[in-house]
């Protein structure tokens, strides 16, 4: 049986049960960047060649095959391709949303959302905001893309004081990532999302892979979860963009690419 790699005893630890009893492990990841390549516009979004069916070989034999995103979750299903993916659970928008069997579940949105939806585009206006900068509304949350301005790393740094003092006012969550700056309400986040998960399938292993700041809550339950004795392994997709992942991650991977094929070896572990 071969494994992927681990660079620390934990992740190893981590890998090797989930090999030793897959009907009990929980298999998590997040979407963009992750299972899709990063582009310029979300809505071109795409999963990357093998995506899907390494999800698909993955539910047939796990005890959970779930993909949390910042996305809504039926977004991110249509996506990827992953409507016929049988076992599979999609958690939007941080989990306030729960795609499963193709029936879509949602939480109220906070009101404070629709407050800052209203005094967005005039905030970015004031701000001097590049005509590359562009906002979009996740229903739920509303991000703020700046990868598309002259100067990406420049518009961010530029808008992230204004964004937040708007978060601040409309009693939302600030959460920066990838060239953008993403608002939402408080107490979603991915860490959260998955311990609930683990602790609904009663996981006895745990594997999380992402790529984005957003990712490293997660990352920090799977330690949690560790600590309580539950073996896991977290997973980066590489992106020099954000460095701090891969630095927190018992995994590498370079990109969807590499979450693919590593989702392919684990398939092939459960299948031997």
């Amino acid at each position: 049986m071969t494994l992927p790699r681990a660079g620390t005893a934990e992740g190893r630890a981590g890998l090797d049960a989930i090999a030793a009893d897959p009907a009990h492990a929980l298999i998590a990841c997040d979407f963009d960047g992750t299972l899709s390549p990063i582009v310029a516009d979300p809505a071109a979004a795409f999963a990357a060649p093998g995506a899907a069916n390494a999800l698909a070989r993955l539910a047939t034999s796990a005890g959970a095959v779930a993909i949390i995103t910042g996305r809504p979750a039926a977004e991110a299903v249509a996506l990827g391709g992953f409507a016929a993916i049988d076992g599979l659970i999609v958690l939007g928008h941080y989990g306030a949303e729960r795609w499963e069997g193709g029936v879509l579940t949602a939480a109220p949105v906070a009101e404070g959302v629709a407050m800052a939806r209203r005094a967005l585009p005039g905030l970015l206006a004031g701000a001097g905001a590049d005509d590359g900068i562009r906002i979009e509304d996740k229903g739920s949350a509303l991000a703020v893309h700046t990868r598309q301005a002259p100067d990406p790393e420049a518009a961010l740094a530029r808008l992230r004081e204004p964004v937040a003092a708007l978060a601040a006012t409309t009693g939302l969550t600030l959460e920066p990532g990838r060239l953008v700056l993403e608002l939402r309400p408080p107490g979603t986040d991915k860490g959260a999302t998955l311990r609930a998960l683990a602790v609904e399938r009663t996981a006895r292993s745990v594997l999380y892979c992402g790529d984005d700041l957003g990712d490293l809550a997660a990352f920090t339950e799977v330690g949690a979860l560790r600590a309580a004795g539950v073996p896991g392994c977290t997973v980066c997709s590489r992106s020099p963009e954000a460095p701090e992942v891969a630095a927190a991650a018992d995994v590498v991977v370079d990109g969807p690419p590499g979450i693919v094929s590593m989702l392919n070896e684990l398939a092939d572990a459960f299948a031997e």
